[in-house]
């Protein structure tokens, strides 16, 4: 083995390891698991290739996408309001103006998960990591500098990134992915979204509420499939009728772009034109530059590493979370497989898993949150269930903050009245479903509909829609 240069302020030496875990990635995964192993009093070290903790999830994820989705809600909020209808001329804003809001909200997260890792004692190792073995990592500076540091365990939890055909060229500056959308400079009057997933949606949301005109591109026959299909159905129409022009069932055969357009030729002889083009069919884990063969590792070809239940790999001291090990994607799950992983390498007996019914969140405009099973799930299973509705209009919150467009379905077993699934469309979606999924994780005959119903609720809230919802399925049984 090479001569170890060890970091300069490791002051022990674990069993001829310089530490007893090194994480590769400052993203939900790696903090989760750095965290739990502070806390059992494990010597950690992180490693981050940015300059600033907080990986994708922080700069190019979740949370500037959010950050700008909130700014755009409130613009179509306050130009929608009555209150300042013929009194001052609409708001307009454009995507560098609100882009200056999410770069506040990523500084202060940075300053924040920062704070985290210092009071944690974890030791945070700035560089590119790659594998020289199982054991060891080679670390190349910003300055071109190398060192070697070694661990007894090694947690990967590098995230993912838009995927990137080679036939398009995204170095020409109309031509973004979804990490490259948020160094957009200048002011599009329209753009080609291709791909229709969740961050697809979500960004044709956001553009469309600065009024730029949307074209989605959908490679499959309907939005989000593995949503409810009321649920799918209802943000089709939301976007349809707020003027975004989805296309199903397309696909990209070439690419022109100019100086002043991009042209998007379709596979079935169509052809459209916009501003720029925002890329966004898919992500890659990111094992390409970890050189995981050197540990006895090979990615599949979509770049993920297979884990089994307690997120180890084929190399027993070697466990990965988050995107990098595929579904479920979620930033939320991520943190969580991170403190499991924690667990599992300190007790290899370790039995603690994931909850089953992890709470999906979509951050288009409005909202769309689901938990538990759909309507085709459980008639797929010939499962006896009823449906119970709360139209947001019917509501008072509702009303009084003009948030009038969406609704509450819980979906119950006709004769145990067990709740088997949430789905939820309407601002503040997200937030809404979590009360629930309480509900739903409860045991011994307290997960029933007849809690919504029994349960005295703040009045006016938006959460009285679980009441309003829980009467009407009841009202269905016979």
């Amino acid at each position: 083995m090479a001569t170890k240069n060890k970091v300069k302020t490791t002051t022990k030496v674990i069993d001829n390891y310089d530490y007893d875990a090194i994480i590769i990635g400052t993203g939900p995964g790696g903090e989760g698991t750095a965290m739990e192993l502070s806390k059992k009093e494990k010597s950690v070290a992180i490693v981050e290739r940015y300059k600033d903790v907080g990986g994708g999830c922080t700069h190019w994820g979740t949370i500037p996408s959010k950050a700008l989705r909130q700014s755009v809600s409130r613009l179509i909020e306050y130009n929608a309001s009555p209150l300042f209808r013929g009194h001052e001329k609409a708001k307009h804003l454009t995507f560098p103006d609100i882009l200056k809001h999410a770069s506040s909200v990523i500084r202060k997260q940075v300053q924040l998960r920062s704070g985290f890792y210092n009071r944690n004692r974890v030791q945070l190792v700035a560089g590119e990591a790659s594998f020289i073995d199982a054991n060891t990592l080679k670390i190349v500076k910003d300055d071109g500098s190398v060192e070697q540091i070694t661990a007894k365990q090694i947690v990967i939890a590098t995230g993912s990134h838009p995927y990137r055909p080679d036939d398009i060229d995204f170095n020409h500056p109309r031509v973004y992915d979804s990490d490259t959308i948020l160094s957009l400079k200048h002011d599009p009057r329209s753009i080609i979204i291709y791909g229709a997933g969740v961050i697809g949606s979500e960004y044709a949301s956001i553009f469309r509420g600065l009024g730029v005109k949307v074209d989605l591109i959908n490679t499959r026959d309907r939005l989000l499939s593995f949503l409810d299909a009321e649920m799918s159905d209802s943000l089709s129409y939301h976007l349809w009728n707020n003027g975004v022009v989805i296309r199903h069932g397309e696909a990209i055969e070439r690419v022109e772009a100019s100086d002043d357009a991009v042209v998007v030729h379709l596979e079935s002889g169509k052809k459209m034109r916009a501003d720029c083009l925002l890329f966004a069919n898919g992500r890659t884990g990111n094992t390409a530059d970890l050189k995981v063969e050197n540990a006895g590792l090979t990615s599949d070809g979509r770049g993920q590493l297979k884990v089994n239940d307690q997120y180890q790999t084929a190399v027993d001291n070697i466990y990965a979370v988050g995107d990098v090990i595929g579904y479920p994607s979620l930033a939320s799950a991520a943190y969580d497989q991170g403190r499991l992983a924690a667990s599992a390498m300190i007790d290899h007996h370790s039995t603690a898993k994931l909850i089953a019914d992890i709470p999906t969140g979509i951050y288009t405009i409005p909202e769309i949150s689901s938990v538990g099973k759909t309507e085709q799930e459980l008639t797929a299973a010939k499962i006896p269930y009823e449906v119970g509705r709360a139209q947001f209009k019917h509501l008072a919150r509702a009303q009084i903050s003009n948030s009038l467009v969406g609704s509450l379905k819980i979906l119950f077993h006709r004769d145990t009245k067990e709740i088997l699934g949430i789905h939820c469309f309407g601002e503040n979606a997200a937030e809404i479903i979590h009360i629930g999924q309480a509900i739903m994780q409860q045991t011994n005959g307290g997960n029933t509909i007849e809690y919504f119903v029994n349960t005295t609720f703040n009045y006016p809230t938006m959460a009285e829609a679980f009441r309003v919802a829980a009467l009407n399925g009841l009202n269905r049984l016979f």
